[in-house]
C-alpha cells in the first residue's frame, strides 16, 4: 500500500493542512483537505473514503470534492463511516442551507456520494481493502482502522487519547506494516489533551508500550500553532527511533 499524506496536521495555516490520507489513489481516509490538496483529476480517482469521526477537520472538504467532481464520475464516492456520523455530517454539513445536499444530487437514485455504514467491532469489504473498525477515545463517534490489503495491514487510530481497543485488535492482525496516530497538545496542556480526548508526547510515549513492537509509528495532528514544541517534545521520547512525524505534506510512504 502506499499512503499519500494530503494533510497531516491538527488545524489549519498556510502551511499545514487539515487531515486526509490518500491510500493507493482510491481509497481516501477523512477529507479534511482532500480538495484542497489534490487536483480535481486525482478526486475524481477516488472510490471509497472511510470517515473517521464529524468534527469539521476531518470532514470539511467532502462538500467541495462533491462539488468539485459533480458530473465527473460514472459511480459515487462512497463513504464508509458510523450511523452517528453518518447522521451528523448530513444534519450539520449536507443540509441544503449550509451545503447542498449531494446525497440526492444529481438524483436520489444517480448520487454525488453514498453512505454506507461500519460500526466498531466490524470489519467490512471496501473495493481492495479489509477494514476493521475499532472505536477510539475520542468524540463525534470516533473510530479508528486497521486496513488490510495483501499480505500488509496499516493502522490508523485518527484522533484519540490514550486508548486500548485498537492495539488489541491489533495483536490478532498479521504483517502489521505501519501505525499512523496523533500528538496534538505539548505536555504543558496535558489536562486540555484529557479533556479534548487527544494526545501529548508524554502520553504517546505511554501509549506505544501497548502497540506492536518494532513498527514504524507516523504521528500527525500537530497544532499548527505549536509545531516546534511538540516537534522537540515527539523527539524527547523517540529513543528507539521508530517515530515519524508528519510535517511534509504531500508526501507518500511505500508499505
Amino acid at each position: 500500500m502506499i499512503v499519500k499524506v494530503i494533510g497531516g496536521h491538527g488545524g489549519v495555516s498556510p502551511q499545514c493542512r487539515a487531515t486526509s490520507y490518500l491510500v493507493d489513489d482510491k481509497l481516501l481516509i477523512d477529507a479534511g483537505s482532500v480538495a484542497t490538496g489534490i487536483s480535481v483529476k486525482e478526486q475524481t480517482e477516488i472510490d471509497n473514503i472511510l470517515i473517521s469521526h464529524s468534527h469539521l477537520d476531518h470532514i470539511s472538504d467532502l462538500a467541495f470534492l462533491a462539488d468539485n467532481c459533480f458530473g465527473l464520475k460514472d459511480n459515487p464516492f462512497y463513504i464508509w463511516t458510523s450511523k452517528e456520523v453518518q447522521s451528523n455530517i448530513q444534519k450539520h454539513l449536507l443540509n441544503d442551507e449550509i451545503w447542498p445536499d449531494f446525497t440526492k444530487l444529481p438524483t436520489e437514485s444517480d448520487p454525488t456520494l453514498k453512505f454506507s455504514n461500519i460500526e466498531s467491532g466490524e470489519t467490512k469489504k471496501v473495493g481492495e481493502y479489509t477494514v476493521h473498525a475499532v472505536k477510539v477515545n475520542h468524540f463525534a463517534g470516533s473510530l479508528g482502522f486497521i486496513i488490510e490489503k495483501g499480505d500488509s495491514a496499516i493502522i490508523f487510530t485518527q484522533d484519540t487519547g490514550p486508548t486500548d481497543a485498537i492495539w488489541e485488535k491489533a495483536k490478532t492482525i498479521n504483517n502489521i506494516k505501519a501505525i499512523f496516530s496523533e500528538v496534538s497538545f505539548p505536555n504543558s496542556y496535558h489536562q486540555l489533551a484529557t479533556d479534548s480526548r487527544h494526545h501529548t508526547a508524554e502520553t504517546m510515549g505511554l501509549e506505544i508500550k501497548k502497540m506492536p513492537k518494532d513498527i514504524p509509528i507516523y504521528l500527525g495532528h500537530l497544532k499548527p500553532n505549536y509545531l516546534d514544541q511538540l516537534t522537540k517534545e515527539i523527539d524527547a521520547i523517540n529513543g528507539d527511533g521508530r517515530i515519524n512525524i508528519l510535517a511534509s505534506e504531500n508526501k507518500a510512504y511505500k508499505f
